[in-house]
This record gives structure tokens, C-alpha cells and sequence, in this order.
């Protein structure tokens, strides 16, 4: 098994030398080389021209797609890049021609944003947003949510991987198995999943699926991606504001959309934060995304046992598979003095309030969580100082 050469990924880090760095889950700390790329292109295009910084650039920024499609075992073609994954999602979502009485199977941990599209397609649209249930142990049943797909034939089955209020993986590869079997429209959101667990879009099964930059993957902030699977290209769908990056006008009654996933792009580039974002799929790549994902989820299992054994804290992650992204309650805290408190000790976190999770956090009788999301270059002695200091209340 790769061991990681921690030291070294942390002198790549600055962001390590002042801080105890736990919220990967929310923005993680750049690499240097992210750094280099942004800066570098920026300097470029104050002293040529925005314009003539991207055309001497071409060939990078053409390297984003191959780059991403090697990280999700795609073809760059499949590749569409985005100002963040909520864009990316509303985006994907906007390409289907949804009518009344159609259904949305989801699940009760889809991410807010998500959720709150749904019923806004149910305000606007009829549409019907169904939630399959939870297994006993926490986590989506597949079966049932299975039967859900046999019983409803949904127009979209939507999952996200990693949620954002807890520990869960959801096992969206077999969810995308009965999604094959019945030829049903599969979603997946990433966001929290990409940089921190291997990805493969054929084994999961999915036919679109959204991931932003600044999370897991420690690219910049404003930056996400679209993978859109070859048979929904070919199925004609596209964005509903669709612009000229993503279609040709052919006449003043008539344009014709790109054969790309590139019909989903915006014409308009941040450019620096594009080569940025490809600098971080070349740096996780590099190091290996099964061995950073080894190291990150083992940290936080480790904090997760350190928390354990705390009077007064209860660890929230239920499922059969736990990620990176470690839950709790404190009790007699608040969220934001807790959160500030952490901070005193140079430790980063974040709190998660009930009104981003509301099925999760009325199941598990809390109001708000603190999250503390460890990645491959946090240390074990970073781990057990974020537990001393809970411990120490």
C-alpha cells in the first residue's frame, strides 16, 4: 500500500503553517501549484491582454478536460467546466423537459441546494419530488428506493454522494445499477465526493454528475465541473439558456447546439481559476486518489474514536461506509461561540444548522452539528489536538 509523503504535501501547503486546517468539507487549503497557475495566468493577462492570455494559453486550458476526464474515467468530450456545482446542477437539471406529474426520486440527504430545486420544479413545473426511505442503519434503502423506481418510472433519479451534513457515503454505484436496468436519468452530486473518494462515472452508472473545485479536490474557490454522459449527448439535451460557447447560430430563426458537453458552458471563462482547478486534478492525480482517500478517510475515523470518548459530545455519521466529514453535537454549546472557541486554538471547522438537513437532523433530534473534515495532509497530532480541546471544555 502508497504511504504519502505528508511532509512534503505539507510544505506544498502554506496555509499549514498557521493553521489546523478541518474544514476540506467547505474550502480546502490550495497547493502551491494551484497558486502558481492562478497567479501565473493573471500576470500574464495584465501584461498582454485577457483575450491573448487565453489564446497563448490554449492549450492548457484545453488540458482541463482531458485532466478531468482522467480523474472520473470519462472522455474529455463528457466534460463541461462550471462556476461551482450548484451552477453546474441547475444547469444539468435545466436541460430536462420536465411536465406535470413527472417524477423526482431523490433521498433525504440530498444537499440543500438540491432539495430546494426540487420543489421549486414542483411550484413552477407539477413536478412530484419523491424521497426513498432510510435504512435502519442510516443511508438510502437501495431496495426500497429500487421498488420507488419500478412503481414511479421518475423522470430523474437524483443522489447525492457525499452529503454535506454527515460522515455518509451513499452507495450510488448500486443505485446506478437499477438506474441502467430500468433506462432511467441518473444525477449525481459529487461535490463533497471528488478529491476525497476514487471516481469512476461507467461504474457508477451515472448520467450526469456536478462537482465543484474548492472542496476535497483544494482547487480555487468558483470552479466545478459537468460530466454528461455520451447517450445524453446524443440524446439532444441541453441547457435552456443555452449560449454561443455552447451552440452555433445558423440563422436568424435557428441555431445548432454543439455535439460537446461544452453545450453546457458558458462562453465567459475564468480563466486563471480554470488552470487553477487543473493544477488540483493533476496534483490529486499525481499523488493518487486511492492513497489520499486511504489517509483522509483513516484521520477521520480517528477523530471520529477520539470523540467517542468524550462526555458531552455525540458523534452524529450513521451508515454502513463513513467518509472524511466528521459529525457532532456539544452539548450546552452554540454553534457560532463553538465555532469561534476552535478558532482561538488556530483549529478550522464549520457548523451545519438544521435547516440545511432537515430529514437527517429531526431524525437524529438536533438542531445544528459541528463539522470537522479532516484530508490527507492533516497529521494525527492535528487530529488529537481538535479532541483535546473538545475534550477540554
Amino acid at each position: 500500500m502508497e504511504t504519502l509523503d505528508v511532509a512534503a504535501l505539507r510544505a506544498d501547503t502554506p496555509g499549514c503553517a498557521r493553521v489546523v486546517h478541518l474544514n476540506n468539507a467547505g474550502s480546502s487549503l490550495p497547493p502551491e501549484p494551484v497558486l502558481d497557475a492562478m497567479t501565473g495566468h493573471l500576470r500574464l493577462e495584465a501584461e498582454i491582454g485577457g483575450y491573448e492570455a487565453a489564446d497563448a494559453r490554449a492549450e492548457q486550458i484545453q488540458g482541463f478536460y482531458t485532466e478531468a476526464a482522467a480523474l472520473l474515467g470519462a472522455r474529455p468530450a463528457e466534460i463541461a467546466f462550471a462556476n461551482n456545482s450548484t451552477h453546474a446542477y441547475a444547469t444539468a437539471l435545466s436541460a430536462i423537459d420536465f411536465a406535470p406529474g413527472d417524477v423526482v426520486l431523490t433521498t433525504r440527504d440530498d444537499y440543500i441546494s438540491n432539495q430546494i430545486a426540487f420543489l421549486s420544479l414542483a411550484r413552477r413545473r407539477g413536478v412530484r419530488v419523491v424521497h426513498a426511505p432510510d435504512a435502519p442503519g442510516g443511508g438510502v434503502d437501495v431496495d426500497a428506493m429500487a421498488a420507488l423506481m419500478r412503481a414511479h418510472r421518475p423522470r430523474l433519479v437524483a443522489v447525492t454522494h457525499v452529503p454535506t451534513s454527515s460522515g455518509l457515503i451513499a452507495p450510488v454505484a448500486e443505485i446506478g445499477r437499477h438506474c441502467r436496468e430500468l433506462d432511467l436519468l441518473y444525477l449525481v452530486d459529487a461535490c463533497q465526493s471528488i478529491g476525497q473518494l476514487p471516481l469512476d462515472v461507467t461504474a457508477i452508472g451515472a448520467d450526469l454528475l456536478t462537482a465543484t473545485g474548492r472542496k476535497f479536490l483544494r482547487g480555487p474557490r468558483g470552479t466545478g465541473l459537468l460530466y454528461v454522459s455520451a447517450r445524453v449527448l446524443e440524446a439532444g439535451y441541453e441547457p435552456l439558456f443555452i449560449d454561443m460557447r455552447g451552440a452555433q447560430w445558423t440563422g436568424t430563426g435557428d441555431y445548432r447546439t454543439v455535439a460537446s458537453a461544452a453545450r453546457f458552458e458558458d462562453w465567459e471563462f475564468p480563466y486563471a481559476a480554470l488552470l487553477g482547478l487543473t493544477a488540483a486534478i493533476r496534483y490529486a492525480r499525481r499523488i493518487g486518489v486511492p492513497a489520499l482517500s486511504r489517509r483522509a478517510l483513516g484521520l477521520a475515523a480517528s477523530l471520529r474514536d477520539r470523540l467517542r470518548g468524550i462526555d458531552g459530545v455525540r458523534v452524529l455519521d450513521r451508515g454502513p461506509e463513513l467518509g472524511a466529514i466528521v459529525t457532532c453535537a456539544v452539548a450546552g454549546a452554540e454553534p457560532e461561540p463553538l465555532k469561534a472557541e476552535l478558532a482561538g486554538h488556530g483549529i478550522n471547522s464549520s457548523v451545519t444548522l438544521r435547516e440545511h438537513a432537515r430529514f437527517d437532523f429531526a431524525d437524529k433530534g438536533v438542531e445544528w452539528c459541528l463539522r470537522l473534515s479532516p484530508h490527507y495532509f492533516n497529521t494525527e497530532e492535528e487530529i488529537d489536538r481538535a479532541a483535546d480541546v473538545l475534550g477540554a471544555r
